[in-house]
């Protein structure tokens, strides 16, 4: 099953449109991970299986683990998210972005060495970046266009042409780059007009939104702008506020009615639009 067919069966399946984010803080973790060998993997598998059946796709951040030289938690995560909740896929998110051989071995990185269903990539030094990405048709490729952090618009709203830059990276993957109908657009839960503007621009191609919860994104306004005209389209990611919803020994419970609080969220606007 590709990642998208994988993606498409988790919406229906589990009526979510939630993405997790596991972003492994151990200063945030309960104490009883204090003295723990193998937290990371230990916390980031207690939230997983709290979690699998309110999600859609899982989320690591692949910096979170590596600044820890906790790579090897990274990869037994991925096997085990495989194992264990098989239809829900796994984005890896790295944001890679390189040319020739390094780009290449960027996609056996995120592919082949971690298995992951999908990876986030930065578009910015073009389509030669990303082909070794494109060409895994069976993968997800999740590509930058309107970012969530308030710097964004310092360089994805420079006018080229006419129109915001974020908005031709917009148009060369739906018209140019998508040819086997693996790609997704990162677009910003905190600028709600702009996905509505990438939405009109490239029709079904899916959204991962990063934003909501912690840096402030509205759920109204992302599922009213930013969904598919059959209700699904989008990946809401959320990482802190279902991670960190308790620091107790009750943490995964939180976590569990964190992601199932958003779940309900976003379907009650969904079924509205």
């Amino acid at each position: 099953m590709t990642f998208m067919q994988s993606l498409q069966a988790a919406w229906r399946r589990n009526d979510s449109l939630v993405c997790v984010g596991l972003d492994p803080e151990p200063a945030k973790f309960p104490a009883r991970f204090a003295g723990d060998a193998d937290a990371v993997f230990a916390f980031c598998r207690a939230i997983v299986d709290a979690t699998a059946d309110f999600a859609c796709a899982f989320k690591p951040q692949i910096a979170h683990f590596a600044a820890l030289g906790a790579e090897d938690a990274l990869q037994r995560l991925v096997a085990y998210i495989h194992a264990t909740h098989p239809g829900v896929p796994v984005i890896l998110d790295a944001k890679r972005g390189d040319i020739g051989s390094t780009a290449q071995n960027y996609a056996i990185e995120a592919f082949d060495r971690y298995g992951a269903d999908a990876v986030t990539v930065n578009p910015y030094l073009g389509r030669d970046s990303l082909q070794p990405f494109l060409d895994r048709a069976d993968k997800g490729v999740v590509i930058l266009c309107r970012t969530s952090n308030a710097g964004a618009g310092d360089l994805q709203d420079l006018v080229v042409n006419g129109r915001p830059l974020y908005q031709h990276v917009a148009a060369k993957v739906a018209r140019e780059w998508n040819a086997h109908g693996n790609c997704l657009l990162v677009v910003g839960a905190t600028w709600p007009q702009q996905l509505r503007e990438v939405r009109a621009i490239v029709g079904d191609v899916p959204f991962l939104v990063p934003g909501v919860g912690a840096q402030g994104g509205d759920v109204e306004a992302v599922v009213t702008n930013g969904c598919t005209t059959d209700g699904t389209g989008l990946l809401v990611s959320s990482s802190r506020a279902i991670l960190y919803a308790s620091r107790g020994d009750d943490f995964a419970d939180a976590a569990r009615a964190a992601t199932l609080a958003l779940r309900d969220d976003i379907n009650r606007h969904r079924r509205g639009v």
